[in-house]
């Protein structure tokens, strides 16, 4: 249904230049470059919308491509805004500049300086192609993530910059009213939400539970379960296996936030989470005070009980992702039997294993532990411990190396797309 209205949206963006004008304007001096540059600003813009609605946290595409199929999603769309706006500006310029009889560099010059909203416009493309460039996985993982997202906001500030120049200009939009009006209103509604699911709830939520940490406790070498105490925690609409957006209130962490599950279901008072410290932020976690506020941002993911297509269930949690596996467990019915497997490299790198196996004790399932090297011990030995796994759904969280080795693995084993879950834990 999403995939539908999408492309019905895409259809209609993309047929709005030609039915602006005519098959004969295609064959005047600049007509077909015209006509690419304002069919490729049209496309990359609609997508940029795409993407902003993507980014929005709106509940119901939550719920609808989950935690795992809106990064997917957004990582497969993320290069085209980009790259079409960019060949917009450039096939643009050529027909400007065919037109005029004019060199490309002076009709640059030309445009910058004398059409409408161009300054601001070609500031905004300035960001856009600089935060592409930053995005390329090659850069990427050399950056800190915080210093990453940092950058990755100004998207917000580019697009504000080019929407004036888009409406004053686009050929689709000048002597077109309604046109204008249409598009007006799809951004305000993308930008409502942002500001509605991004800063409204969240702010709400963290006003209302007052959430402060009140006891950091050591699991294992480099991982630390932090302990929050809040107010109306019964009030608190998560289930095992969602997580939050974290944002410790202390000079140094403000104003970053992170995704972490939460690794137990409130008790409330108390709330706890589990985390690594893989990254500069998390490794901070170990070290921070007592008494530090806490805000949120969620709960947000569909790797909870409630995607569940059949009776019996396989867990498979690989190192830190076993908190998912952890707190799902606490959401499933007593004697529904599940089955898990614990993925580590070594015994004492196993988290929250003691509660795992007392979860699934009491429901009467079974706990199986591969420990060992990926070479020594081969996901594929899944299979033999659970035989009837294509007849099961499919919880498997852990790193995103992890996730996509353990979900070709039960793929291949039969199961189901509609009956495999997938929490990817990014750094």
């Amino acid at each position: 249904m999403v995939l539908l209205v999408c492309g019905l949206g895409l259809g209609l963006v993309a047929g709005l230049p030609i039915v602006d004008g005519t098959l004969s304007e295609l064959h005047v001096q600049g007509g077909l470059a015209m006509f690419v540059g304002s069919t490729s600003g049209m496309v990359g813009t609609y997508l940029a919308l795409m993407m902003v609605v993507l980014a929005s946290r709106f509940p119901a595409l939550e719920r609808m491509l989950g935690q795992h199929g809106v990064i997917h999603w957004h990582r497969l769309l993320a290069p085209w805004p980009i790259s079409l706006i960019s060949v917009h500006a450039v096939f643009l310029t050529l027909a400007y500049a065919e037109v005029a009889k004019r060199g490309v560099l002076k009709e640059v010059g030309v445009i910058v300086n004398t059409f409408p909203s161009m300054v601001t416009a070609t500031v905004a493309l300035g960001i856009m192609v600089g935060i592409g460039l930053i995005s390329l996985r090659q850069i990427r993982t050399r950056i800190p993530r915080e210093s990453w997202w940092l950058v990755h906001l100004l998207m917000y500030v580019a697009l504000i910059l080019s929407f004036a120049h888009e409406l004053a200009l686009g050929p689709s939009f000048v002597g077109h009213p309604l046109a204008k009006l249409v598009w007006t209103i799809a951004w305000l509604l993308a930008a409502g939400l942002v500001v509605t699911y991004r800063i409204g709830f969240p702010l709400y939520r963290s006003i209302r539970h007052r959430l402060k940490v009140v006891e950091i406790r050591p699991e294992r070498p480099g991982v630390v379960s932090v302990i929050l105490e809040g107010r109306q925690l019964d009030r608190l609409a998560i289930a095992g296996g969602q997580f939050f957006e974290w944002r410790f209130l202390t000079p140094q962490m403000w104003w970053q936030a992170h995704p972490f599950t939460v690794s137990a279901l409130p008790q409330p008072p108390f709330l706890r989470l589990t985390v690594q410290g893989v990254g500069n932020f998390s490794r901070e976690l170990a070290r921070i005070k007592v008494g530090t506020a806490v805000a949120v941002e969620g709960p947000y993911g569909s790797f909870t009980a409630f995607a569940r297509r059949r009776n019996r269930v396989l867990f498979i949690g690989g190192g830190i992702g076993v908190t998912a596996v952890r707190s799902l467990l606490e959401d499933l019915p007593i004697k529904s039997r599940p089955l898990v497997v614990l993925r580590a490299s070594r015994e004492e790198d196993l988290i929250l294993e003691d509660e795992v196996e007392e979860l699934v004790r009491v429901r009467k399932g079974k706990v199986y532990r591969l420990i060992g090297s990926r070479e020594t011990v081969r996901l594929e030995s899944i299979v033999e411990l659970v035989p009837d796994i294509a007849k099961r759904d499919v919880f498997i969280s852990g790193s995103e190396s992890f996730v996509r080795a353990a979900s070709s693995m039960a793929r291949k084993a039969g199961v189901d797309a509609e009956a495999l879950h997938q929490e990817a834990y990014t750094i």
